[in-house]
This record gives structure tokens, C-alpha cells and sequence, in this order.
């Protein structure tokens, strides 16, 4: 269901951006605007009777995350109601609806762990400062190679760059592996201790 969303929603997203409205082009562009809108109100429904088998089948967390995301999908009604009763209602009731779903979901993902947005943030702290370090030592590898090759040879030469994205191959697991082993110590110490025992208790077994 979530494939099936997924492209509907972007070949609607890409005819809109060639039609004003695609269902009413003609020909071919508008029976596709037409399958794919079907498709996508089709998964979508669909998607929504899933969450209630899973709701049925589902305890203690998951549960209390579906509970909140149900909570949200009734905001949308009334989202939708408002819209049929005036421009003055819908404007509140969009502005209500739109924070409801914020502080839902919000609550969903930091109280209830979905997504497990802790391993989100986590390889963010370690890939965001990552990148940096290797783009800097790119730059850098690949201006001081092209100036010393120039002093040399009078000219540039893709030698820097070929070199610089060797390097950059080279160091990119171990300061990956740096970058975690500090994150984990400083936010995620009982992940760390734990990795450490486990360490340990290898070590010991292999001896």
C-alpha cells in the first residue's frame, strides 16, 4: 500500500506540474490522472482498514501509538466538516486540525518510540558531522594537491581529485566507527556500556 501511495501521489505531483488539472486534459493524460488518483484513494483507504486490524491484534506500545494516530485521523473530519460549512470555519478548523496532528504525532514518536526516531537522531549525530569532516578534508586535499602539483608540473592535473576521493574511501569507516563510539558515550551511554560488555565478554570467550 505504501508503494502503490507512493508513486499515485508522484505521477499526480508530476502531471500538475505540466497540467493545471490533469484530470480534465483529455486523452491519454487524463485517464492516467484519473487510474493513479484511484489507485492512491485506494491505498490510502485501504491503509486505514490495515490500521484497525493491526489496532485489534496489537498491545501495550503499539497500541498506544495507534491510539494517538487514530486520535489525529479524527481531527481530519473535522477538518473536512469545516470546509463544508464556510471560508471562516475552515481557516479554524485548518489552523485547530493542523496543530492536533503536530502535537499527536509528536507525542507518537518522542512518548511512544514510533519510527524509532531514537536511531533517526542517533545516525544524524553521527553522519551530519561525518560528512562535514570528509567534505573538509576533501577540499582541502584536493587545493593543496592542485597547488603543489602546479608548482611542480606548471599545470592542474584530476590527479588531486582522484586522490582525494581515495583517501576519502579510505577514512570513511573509521571515523564513522570514531564518530559513534563518541555520540554513544555522550547520549547513548547504556548503548556503549553494553556494546563495551559485549566487547569484553568476546574477548574473554576467544581466550
Amino acid at each position: 500500500m505504501a508503494w502503490i501511495a507512493a508513486v499515485s501521489g508522484a505521477v499526480l505531483v508530476s502531471l500538475s506540474f505540466f497540467y493545471l488539472s490533469p484530470d480534465k486534459a483529455g486523452g491519454t493524460i487524463s485517464d492516467v490522472a484519473v487510474v493513479v488518483a484511484g489507485a492512491l484513494f485506494t491505498a490510502v483507504f485501504l491503509s486505514a482498514i490495515s490500521l484497525v486490524v493491526r489496532y485489534r491484534r496489537a498491545n501495550g506500545v503499539e497500541r498506544q501509538q495507534l491510539r494517538w494516530l487514530a486520535g489525529s485521523a479524527i481531527l481530519v473530519v473535522v477538518y473536512i466538516v469545516g470546509g463544508l460549512l464556510g471560508e471562516a470555519l475552515w481557516n479554524l478548523f485548518n489552523a485547530a486540525t493542523n496543530a492536533g496532528l503536530y502535537a499527536a504525532v509528536g507525542i507518537v514518536i518522542l512518548r511512544y518510540r514510533l519510527y524509532e526516531i531514537d536511531i533517526i537522531i542517533n545516525r544524524t549525530l553521527v553522519y551530519v558531522p561525518l560528512t562535514a569532516i570528509l567534505a573538509l578534508i576533501y577540499v582541502a586535499g584536493v587545493v593543496s594537491m592542485q597547488a603543489n602539483l602546479r608548482t611542480l608540473t606548471g599545470q592542474e592535473s584530476t590527479l588531486a581529485v582522484v586522490a582525494s576521493t581515495l583517501i576519502i574511501a579510505a577514512l570513511f569507516n573509521p571515523l564513522r566507527r570514531r564518530i559513534q563510539s563518541l555520540i554513544d558515550r555522550c547520549f547513548y551511554r547504556r548503548t556503549y556500556d553494553a556494546r563495551k560488555t559485549l566487547e569484553g565478554f568476546s574477548v574473554k570467550v576467544r581466550d
